[in-house]
């Protein structure tokens, strides 16, 4: 076995982490001040900005085919990228990106909405969970009834990423009661002036979701995308289409944070002498780093399965599980480590802390993985020997 990054490779991941270091982390004051303040970190045309600074030194479309002018990096590549953009709290990520069930579109779909959304023109976002259905997907209640040449659209999603930004909307609706997820839920593209809304969620990190609500919303036939009925199929692709990407961010913010925390443990000095010299200081690095380094492996090794195009399932729901937990531990004890400035909102560790907790919940909370882990071992789909047998 060689884990040895590639020429090619290396050269991507020092870009990436030269980008973040002179465009990105010097935001971090100014973000973290506009947050105090209840503002949001970065205004949509300073994302844009710095997206169209990454374009043109050639970033654009990490995972995004070359044939829709991406860069079509791979999985493990892209698990990379992620670990670099998430050594800063500072919400970025490159432009050229697209939900990937849009690309199951009509080559009218494409135009109207892939191509735009991977251009900047258009934003999406993906709704499927509702009040009544968050883990147990299968359980949504918002339903589309024919009615002449469109859909109308009745219901309420919840806990939508983006939702308040959006143009356009993804959403999945029951079509047939009576088939429900077997064949009877449909997904939509619908546009906001269709007549949708949304509302913000307050939350405790600076997350934004959006409850979004249809009353008579009327869809056009043409609007459908995939197959009327096979909308479920689509809401599971998007859901498992990189799991490994999230525990990927956390990677490079626990990466960020234990550096901190190192510095601090070696300038912080008590009882006349640094921190550092005491054992209980020594152990919560030590398992630190230990944490972030079998971390480290489990995402690479998801990521590397994606790209052979073999079965990552397992592997993907291990990664987000063992990720969300110990990034939880990890900035605990960074915190605990700066004492009673870490608690405050002039450092980013309470930052951390509060948006890395959404890691245990969203995109599969710990329980759905646990669950998922160990049907697979019960059902003989997976192995506790892996993939060496």
């Amino acid at each position: 076995m060689d884990f040895t990054l590639d020429d090619e490779q290396k050269e991507i991941r020092e870009w990436v982490r030269t980008f973040v270091r002179k465009e990105v982390t010097p935001l971090e004051p100014e973000v973290l001040r506009r947050e105090r303040e209840g503002l949001p970190g970065l205004a949509r045309d300073e994302l844009k900005e710095l997206q169209d600074k990454a374009k043109a030194a050639g970033f654009f479309g990490v995972l995004t085919p070359q044939e829709y002018g991406g860069m079509g990096l791979g999985a493990l590549m892209t698990a990379l990228v992620e670990a670099e953009l998430g050594r800063s709290f500072v919400p970025f990520r490159f432009g050229g990106y697209a939900d990937n069930i849009l690309f199951h579109g009509n080559e009218e779909q494409k135009r109207r909405y892939l191509l735009p959304t991977i251009s900047g023109e258009r934003v999406s976002c993906f709704a499927i969970t509702e009040p009544g259905a968050g883990s147990d997907a299968k359980a949504i209640r918002t339903s589309a009834r024919k009615d002449g040449g469109d859909w109308v659209v009745n219901g309420e999603k919840t806990f939508i990423t983006q939702g308040n930004e959006a143009d356009f909307v993804m959403v999945f609706a029951v079509t047939d009661r009576e088939k429900g997820a077997d064949g009877g839920v449909t997904c939509f593209l619908v546009d906001r002036d269709m007549g949708w809304k949304s509302e913000p969620i307050p939350t405790m990190g600076q997350w934004g979701p959006a409850a979004l609500v249809f009353d008579d919303v009327r869809v056009p036939e043409e609007n459908v995308l995939g197959e009327v009925g096979r909308g479920f199929h689509l809401a599971m692709q998007w859901i498992g289409q990189g799991r490994y990407l999230l525990p990927a961010r956390a990677l490079g913010s626990c990466e960020r944070l234990v550096e901190m925390a190192v510095e601090q443990a070696k300038n912080r000095v008590t009882f006349g002498q640094p921190i550092a010299e005491y054992q209980a200081i020594q152990w919560m690095l030590a398992d630190s780093a230990v944490e972030i380094e079998a971390l480290r492996w489990l995402v690479l090794h998801a990521a590397w399965l994606v790209d052979q195009g073999a079965d990552s399932r397992q592997a993907q729901s291990m990664a987000k599980l063992y990720g969300g937990i110990k990034a939880n531990e990890i900035v605990d004890r960074v915190l605990q480590i700066h004492g009673g400035m870490g608690y405050t909102r002039e450092l980013p560790i309470e930052r951390w802390y509060r948006e890395l907790r959404l890691l245990r919940i969203y995109e599969g909370t710990d329980e759905i993985q646990r669950r998922t882990i160990a049907r697979n071992l019960l059902k003989g789909h997976a192995k506790v020997t892996g993939t060496l047998g």
